[in-house]
């Protein structure tokens, strides 16, 4: 008995990493009972930051440093293979794109998804307020598994930060053993950020951002706006990028972007662009240079 449960906890540290989390239901369809689950926690080898959710403390980890979010999405993307991405404001904060964004205080953590996330999510401390979008809103749901977790590909000898396929995603190395985080591409970022307005962001806080992306790749843009499935959202990103002037926007060829038909209006009591029929705030009317 003695022998198996050794074995198990080998073929356990095997199968997670250090620092790496995974819920109950995923650690039953591996062969490990909740009576087994509480002994390697009170032995030490597994810690549980919140009910229904363990993780595996790093080497030497004694004082139980605070959980960095990063390996909670990691764990979920690799480990538990859930369709979750980082995406929106964090995406840019990430790859310091995001020099206009409120400073101070706790950043919001944008995850987007193709089904709810569990509840034990929630109970974590994370630093910030866990904010859910669905995938489908502005693109199609993930197809396949995208989140293959191994050191060896993330490596920074093998590593290919763009992810096949033309979803606007990317890897991006963290930590000790460069592991991969599925992230947005600033194109797509921009493009889920857009999605928020007017609700939840402002138009000068966008503008703002779109004034800082002035190293597009056009060629990706080109592919996420023709898949784009928001007639708003590709209008006012195309509004916008000829308003900065950015060089990649000449590069784009508008007339294999689908703009659908009808006005848009997206802010009352704004001023009416006739190129790209959508209503928006005055100030930002012309180009950057004309204000």
């Amino acid at each position: 008995m003695a022998s198996e449960t050794g074995s198990k906890l080998n073929r356990l540290q095997k199968l997670v990493p250090e620092g790496l989390l995974v819920d109950a239901s995923w650690l039953d369809a591996h062969g490990y009972t909740h009576p087994l689950r509480q002994k390697y926690v009170a032995s030490g080898w597994l810690r549980m930051p919140a009910r229904g959710v363990y993780q595996r403390p790093a080497a030497g980890d004694w004082q139980q440093a605070p959980l960095d979010w990063r390996l909670v999405v990691l764990s979920m993307q690799s480990l538990m293979k859930m369709p979750v991405t980082v995406g929106g404001r964090t995406a840019l904060e990430l790859q310091g794109l995001a020099h206009y964004l409120p400073q101070g205080g706790e950043s919001d953590l944008h995850l987007y998804v193709s089904a709810k996330l569990p509840g034990w999510v929630g109970k974590l401390s994370l630093g910030g307020r866990v904010v859910t979008h669905r995938h489908a809103r502005l693109f199609q749901d993930l197809s396949g598994d995208v989140h293959q977790f191994s050191r060896e590909a993330g490596s920074k000898e093998t590593f290919s930060p763009e992810l096949s396929g033309g979803d606007g995603l990317m890897r991006q190395l963290f930590g000790h053993w460069n592991w991969p985080l599925t992230i947005s591409t600033p194109e797509r970022a921009i493009l889920e950020i857009m999605d928020e307005l007017p609700d939840r962001e402002s138009f000068e806080h966008v503008d703002n951002l779109m004034g800082g992306l002035a190293n597009l790749s056009p060629r990706r843009v080109q592919r996420l706006l023709q898949a784009c499935q928001s007639i708003k959202v590709k209008r006012l990103f195309l509004f916008m990028a000829e308003r900065h002037k950015h060089a990649w926007f000449k590069r784009l060829d508008v007339t294999q972007i689908a703009l659908g038909s009808g006005k848009r209006s997206l802010v009352e009591q704004g001023r009416y662009d006739p190129k790209y029929r959508i209503t928006v705030p005055e100030a930002l009317i012309g180009s950057v240079d004309d204000v």
